[in-house]
């Protein structure tokens, strides 16, 4: 598994609870972290578009796709769990999780995605997605492995 983040993640709060969730995810999972350089001042539009070109760039031919997007489809944890669980028994190898810049991702993205996907209705800062997204992606997995961390 792949998790490909546009910038580095941010100092603090947001890279201990990275950190923490990661370090959980490894003990179960390989999983490479991916940062791309972000694209630095400039109109939004051209912001997104510069992102977005780097992360098409970094997916990887036969690649399952995960991309975080506020447009994309609310699942719960089991059903998230569950759509990992189905492209593993599938034969799929290789997962790459995309969590883009602060103007998100243009529709080329989106369309190359396997999964397009929403953590909530709700927007967050793209810093703040990365805690919340390693931590659902350590559920699935705990979910997959019947460890008893996800409790509904």
């Amino acid at each position: 598994m792949r998790l490909i983040m546009v910038g580095r993640t941010e100092r603090g709060f947001v890279a201990d609870g990275l950190g923490h969730y990661l370090d959980r995810i490894r003990r179960m999972a390989p999983l490479e972290e991916v940062v791309l350089a972000d694209a630095g001042r400039g109109e939004p539009a051209w912001q997104q578009r510069t992102e977005s070109e780097r992360i098409l760039a970094a997916l990887k031919p036969g690649e399952k796709v995960v991309v975080l997007d506020e447009r994309g489809k609310q699942l719960t944890s089991p059903g998230f769990a569950q759509r990992l669980g189905t492209w593993r028994d599938q034969g799929a190898r290789e997962l790459a999780f995309v969590i883009g810049g602060a103007y998100g991702m243009t529709e080329a993205v989106r369309e190359r995605a396997d999964l397009v996907l929403s953590l909530s209705p709700m927007v967050f800062p793209h810093q703040l997605v990365r805690v919340l997204f390693a931590e659902q992606l350590y559920r699935a997995l705990s979910i997959l492995k019947g460890t008893g961390y996800h409790h509904g």
